[in-house]
């Protein structure tokens, strides 16, 4: 796999490029545990094995998560998502891991009056696999689901038929010219095409930006959410199931080329240097970072009990440590970040104190506002596995008026417990992409942001 990555790197140094890998292996015995193959994929997207000093560009990995591909199963649709766990190396904290999902349901041919497609419309695909079983220190895998074709079934059982599966090229021409593929290998093919469209649209972005980028536009479709029972009166719980079947959904090139009138959308690329070390002591966290939001407060105050959304992902990489497999008090991954808002009633001042213990003041009492922390569909102690960390907040639009700012702040991992390897002075990159909504079409929100971004000079702010 290495050679597959140096070799266009040594050929063509300063192309952009993205990485698919639509193989996998054939079980799913680690069930969320790194892998050396899933180690080795963290360590090439995050060049923790590289010389800086050539190139300090992280590289994009696109993952099959692996199929579902028995009969034997199928008939158990969909309770064989569940039994199936995504397939190693899926599990990778860096890599985006697809899944499939399924629009087509047509079938077509001499026979097609003898067959009805297996999954709904807009469902997961009974190809996909889940980390529904996984534990929950794991990360939330698949990160998305993209087409991957369907089953069809007859009184005799289900089948895999050519028009429930995606027209493509064939590999070998000479014998004919077009061929159809499915289930998570067609779906990571199609996440890469898009990861691909966005870096060419935009090739100043980070890898780790594209990533979180796609994660942020997906979606979920009514069948999924009907599927595993979301409605109004779903928990965090509930989502964090959703997330582990269907990731977050089918992302949207437009939505990530684009911003609309009503949605508007906020991109950060920052870093921060998580531990510090004084002379005779152990290292501790170091720094939080603090980035205003531009949001058009008279506008969103006007709008009063209307409701509004705020989207928050965090993306970035760790570095893994292939020796820990599992948790321990030597962590696989480098380091963690987290991002928090400040609530519609919290003072800034409060907010840091909240979030940075040095920043708090003298017989002062931080605590979290509960009634706000409900406002975010899957919450703190759901968001924040693996390495890209997405969630909604939910309210109305004066409450989101008075959000000011979002914090990124540093926990642990080995960089901090391994003092030994003298990493933790290394600073962590990571990319903060933000939007908020308004259901309403007429309200233009992107003007006023854009009159003031040109105006003002955003700063971030860092609290040591």
């Amino acid at each position: 796999m290495m050679q597959a990555v140096y070799g266009p790197e040594i050929s063509y140094p300063h192309r952009k490029r993205v990485f698919e890998l639509a193989v996998s292996a054939k079980d799913y015995r680690d069930r969320g545990r790194p892998s050396a193959w899933s180690a080795v994929l963290d360590q090439l997207a995050s060049r923790s094995g590289d010389d800086d000093s050539v190139d300090d560009e992280r590289r994009l990995f696109i993952v099959a998560a692996g199929n579902v591909d028995s009969i034997d199963a199928w008939k158990r649709y969909p309770q064989s998502n569940d039994e199936e766990g995504i397939h190693d190396p899926g599990q990778s904290w860096n890599a985006l891991t697809v899944g499939a999902c399924t629009d087509k349901v047509t079938i077509a041919g001499d026979r097609s009056s003898e067959y009805t497609a297996m999954a709904p419309a807009g469902d997961i695909s009974p190809f996909s696999t889940t980390s529904s079983t996984w534990k929950d220190q794991w990360p939330l895998k698949p990160d998305v689901v993209m087409e991957g074709g369907n089953v069809g079934q007859d009184s005799f059982g289900p089948i895999s038929l050519d028009s429930l599966g995606l027209l493509s090229i064939n590999y070998k021409p000479s014998d004919r010219l077009l061929t159809t593929v499915n289930a998570t290998s067609a779906a990571s093919a199609l996440a890469a095409r898009m990861a691909a469209q966005i870096m060419a649209q935009y090739p100043e972005l980070r890898p780790e930006t594209i990533r979180g980028i796609i994660v942020h536009t997906a979606r979920w479709t009514d069948a999924m959410k009907s599927r595993y029972g979301i409605n109004d009166g779903s928990n965090k719980g509930d989502y964090s199931n959703l997330i582990r079947h269907c990731g977050f959904g089918v992302p949207s090139l437009q939505n990530a080329l684009w911003s609309l009138t009503n949605s508007v959308t906020m991109v950060v690329e920052d870093s921060l240097t998580p531990f510090s070390r004084s002379q005779g002591s152990s290292p501790r966290m170091n720094e939080a970072r603090y980035h205003a939001l531009p949001w058009p407060k008279e506008i969103l105050s006007s709008l009063g009990p209307a409701d509004a959304e705020m989207r928050v992902t965090l993306s970035y990489y760790i570095e893994p440590n292939p020796s820990s497999r599992g948790r321990s008090k030597y962590s696989y991954e480098s380091h963690g970040l987290r991002f928090d808002v400040q609530q519609p009633t919290e003072t800034f001042d409060h907010f840091k104190g909240r979030v940075n213990s040095q920043s708090r003041k003298d017989g002062q009492t931080y605590t979290s506002d509960s009634e706000s922390q409900e406002s975010w569909i899957v919450g703190k102690n759901n968001r924040h596995r693996g390495s890209i960390h997405s969630d909604i907040w939910r309210g109305s639009a004066v409450e989101l008026a008075t959000c000011n700012a979002i914090a990124v702040y540093p926990t642990g991992g080995w960089w901090q417990k391994r003092q030994v390897l003298g990493k933790y002075e290394s600073e962590a990159r990571y990319s903060l992409i933000v939007t908020i909504e308004t259901p309403k079409n007429d309200i233009d929100l992107y003007t006023p942001i854009e009159t003031l971004v040109k105006t003002v000079v955003p700063i971030s702010i860092s609290q040591q």
